[in-house]
This record gives structure tokens, C-alpha cells and sequence, in this order.
């Protein structure tokens, strides 16, 4: 039981880590979609981009260019490997 709450203590603190860098990172990027898709992330360890869509509000073309320049800037990984039905997780 003691090894789960540090593993999940320190899952915790990377996925604080991670949003603190991109915030940092995403700073230039303006709008509401950014900082909710940051959050949406930081809350859900797999998203995918009807999941953030309904989530922050943002219209599926905000969410995916956003994911977009997620996934180029490191901040992002996209799991799936596939066309559609994609889901990203934050990279620590």
C-alpha cells in the first residue's frame, strides 16, 4: 500500500512539473483554448480530441491545432498511432 501512494505522489508531482513547463512554453499561444486543453490534460491522463472539445468548449479545429502544437513542441504524445480515435498524454 505504501509503494502506491508514493507512486501515485509522484506521478502527482510530474504531472505538476508538466504543467508548470507548459505554461512556461505556451505562454505566446493566446486564447481560452490553451490554458483549458493544459488543464484538461492535467486532469486526464489520456484525452482524446472530442474529449477536450467537449471539455474546454473550444471548437475541434482549436483543439487539434492546439494538440498539434502540443505534440511539436515536446509537450504532448499522441498513443495511438492511428488516424482517428487518437489520444495524447502530457510528456514528462
Amino acid at each position: 500500500m505504501e509503494a502506491a501512494a508514493l507512486t501515485a505522489m509522484r506521478h502527482l508531482d510530474d504531472i505538476e512539473a508538466w504543467s508548470a513547463r507548459s505554461e512556461t512554453i505556451m505562454m505566446s499561444l493566446s486564447g481560452k483554448t490553451p490554458p483549458a486543453l493544459r488543464a484538461v490534460l492535467t486532469e486526464w491522463p489520456l484525452v482524446s480530441a472530442p474529449m477536450a472539445e467537449k471539455l474546454t468548449g473550444a471548437s475541434r479545429a482549436a483543439v487539434q491545432r492546439n494538440l498539434t502544437w502540443m505534440e511539436q513542441k515536446g509537450l504532448i504524445r499522441e498513443l495511438t498511432g492511428q488516424g482517428r480515435f487518437r489520444m495524447w498524454r502530457a510528456l514528462n
